[in-house]
């Protein structure tokens, strides 16, 4: 039975993060007659960026995405490009190098700080018709109907929607609320993550180098600066994280070497664990999953927000072609099935990768470094890869 005091939406989005909004965004502007909701645990804030601001990398693909719907224009200024990747293991003979001049692209990618792409949708969707903002608030409980989701806020207001889309990251409440579940696998290692300024130009060159340590991904940021992400082992993260400005940056820079130049400081450092963690349904009655709560992956490929984007335009898509239930089980189902195959893709090839270039066994890094050396000699092996990182393949 429905609940005639439920104030009802054509959709609800529960998490106002970037994936949560740039969905927002992008319906509104697919369907504007569309009656939207967000419902987020913190108080909407604007950031200003500074040095120590954290980075999302963009695939060409995202990029073309946020020029469709209307973001790029405003972002463009401040993104900076990624013209050549290079991919390498220390201590041994393998490297490959992509570059996007040899693609006949302008970028391979770009990066963009995370500020910067939060203000641009806040800018958007504020006073935004069609849509209704609730924050912050959390989801206390979901009701299944046959024609919505009744929805009760953790201060009693009741919402109900035709379509319940939640993207509230990797640890979502309201995903178990929902009634799904999930199988995770960690990595006994973590993230260690920090903006690095460099004594010379970096020359829009991104870099993964595998060390002995783990994992080291350098993305270019503007004003010769370089966005961290060093992969480390659980028993190793507590050392590095008490290491002061000084000795972490030299630390770093041992680690990695001078190929990418000489680090001269270290800006505020962050860290969480890695696993891999996939939801194992997609969809539920009337409920879609999106970005981070729908799947979690190691960031050794920079691929988490770039899976997201694609799960926004399918989203979009499905929504779009609705002719009038856009939470009936046809469009979820043909959601479903559009987005499993490339997550499973990405998330299997990315799985694969830390478990390579972790392993220190020699017969690992002796097949690891000549599979980096045949694609280094022959580009169609490179090419699968090139085209993994620009997001034209899944």
């Amino acid at each position: 039975m429905k609940d005639k005091t439920a104030e009802l939406f054509d959709l609800i989005i529960a998490g106002g993060g970037m994936a949560g909004s740039t969905l927002a965004h992008a319906l509104l502007q697919a369907k504007p007659d569309l009656k939207l909701a967000i419902i987020e645990q913190q108080q909407e804030q604007v950031s200003s960026v500074s040095f120590d601001s954290r980075s999302i990398a963009l695939a060409a693909a995202s990029v073309d995405l946020l020029r469709q719907w209307g973001l790029w224009q405003q972002l463009e200024k401040h993104a900076c490009a990624i013209e050549t990747i290079n991919v390498s293991d220390r201590g041994h003979f393998g490297k490959t190098r992509l570059t996007a001049q040899e693609y006949q692209q302008d970028a391979l990618g770009y990066v963009l700080e995370v500020e910067h792409l939060g203000a641009v949708l806040s800018d958007k969707l504020t006073g935004k018709n069609g849509l209704t903002r609730f924050a912050p608030a959390t989801i206390s409980e979901i009701t299944p109907q046959q024609q919505q989701q009744n929805i009760q806020l953790s201060d009693g207001r009741q919402l109900a929607c035709k379509l319940l889309v939640i993207a509230e990251g990797g640890l979502s409440a309201s995903r178990t609320l929902a009634g799904f579940n999930t199988a995770e696998k960690p990595y006994q290692q973590h993230a260690v993550i920090a903006n690095l300024a460099l004594s010379q130009d970096h020359q829009h060159t991104a870099w993964e180098r595998f060390t002995e340590h783990g994992p080291i991904a350098l993305l270019p940021l503007s004003g010769k600066r370089y966005s961290l992400v060093y992969t480390v082992a659980d028993e190793m993260v507590h050392q590095v994280m008490q290491l002061d400005d000084a000795a972490f940056t030299t630390h770093i820079q041992q680690a990695f070497g001078y190929r990418a130049g000489v680090f001269s400081t270290a800006g505020k450092r962050a860290c969480y664990p890695l696993s891999l963690r996939l939801s194992t349904d997609v969809v539920r009655h009337r409920v879609a999953l999106l970005g981070n709560s729908l799947h979690s992956v190691h960031p050794i490929a920079g691929q988490g927000f770039n899976l997201a984007m694609r799960d926004i335009a399918e989203l979009v898509t499905q929504i779009t072609a609705a002719p009038s239930d856009i939470g009936g089980y046809a469009m979820l189902r043909c959601y479903q099935q559009a987005r499993q195959r490339d997550i499973a893709v990405v998330s299997t090839a990315t799985d694969a990768l830390v478990r390579l270039f972790s392993n220190k066994s020699r017969t690992f890094a002796l097949a690891r470094n000549t599979g980096l050396l045949a694609m280094t000699l022959c580009d169609e092996l490179k090419r699968p890869l090139a085209e993994q990182a620009m997001g034209y393949r899944s």
